[in-house]
C-alpha cells in the first residue's frame, strides 16, 4: 500500500511539473455541460447530496476541469488527494464520473462525521478531517476559510 501511495505520489509530482499545479497533458479539459449534469444528477441519487452541493464543490474545486492537478496533487474535477481516491476507489481520477463518485461519496461520510455541518464537511473536504477535529471547528487557514466561503455561496447561488 505504501509503495502504491509513493508510485502514485511520484507520477502526480511529475504531471503536475515542479510541484506547480497544472493539468494532465493531453488530458480532456472540458466536459460538456450535459454530461456533467448527467454524472452530478446520477451522484446526487446515489449519495442523497442535492446536486447543486456537488457541483458547487466542483466549479470551486476545478472550475470543471477533469484534469486539473493541484500544487498539493489533487486531482480531477473534485480533486481528489491519491490517498482519497484509494480510500474511495477511484482507479482513474481523471475519468470525470469516477471522480465525482469517489468525491461525492467522501462530501457525504464527511456531512455525516460532522453531523450535517456543511461549514465543517467542507473545511474538512479542504483540509482533512485531521485538521478540523485538532482545530474543534474550521481551522484558521485563509485558504480553508476561503474555500468554505466560497462553496457555500456558489452553493446558495446555483
Amino acid at each position: 500500500m505504501v509503495r502504491r501511495l509513493t508510485l502514485i505520489a511520484g507520477i502526480v509530482f511529475a504531471l503536475s511539473g515542479c510541484g506547480g499545479g497544472g493539468f494532465v497533458p493531453g488530458g480532456p479539459h472540458a466536459i460538456s455541460s450535459a454530461a456533467l449534469t448527467r454524472i452530478v444528477k446520477d451522484q446526487s441519487t446515489a449519495t442523497k447530496l442535492p446536486p447543486r452541493l456537488i457541483l458547487a464543490v466542483i466549479r470551486t474545486e476545478s472550475g470543471g476541469d477533469p484534469s486539473a492537478i493541484s500544487r498539493a496533487g489533487a486531482q480531477g474535477l473534485m480533486q481528489l488527494m491519491p490517498a482519497t481516491s484509494l480510500l474511495y476507489g477511484v482507479g482513474n481520477p481523471f475519468d470525470p464520473a469516477s471522480n465525482v463518485s469517489g468525491g461525492a461519496r467522501y462530501l457525504r461520510d464527511l456531512l455525516a462525521r460532522y453531523h450535517g455541518n456543511l461549514r465543517l464537511a467542507l473545511a474538512a473536504y479542504n483540509a482533512g478531517p485531521s485538521a478540523v477535529d485538532a482545530a474543534h471547528g474550521i481551522p484558521a487557514f485563509l485558504e480553508t476559510r476561503t474555500y468554505v466561503t466560497r462553496v457555500t455561496a456558489a452553493y446558495k447561488t446555483n
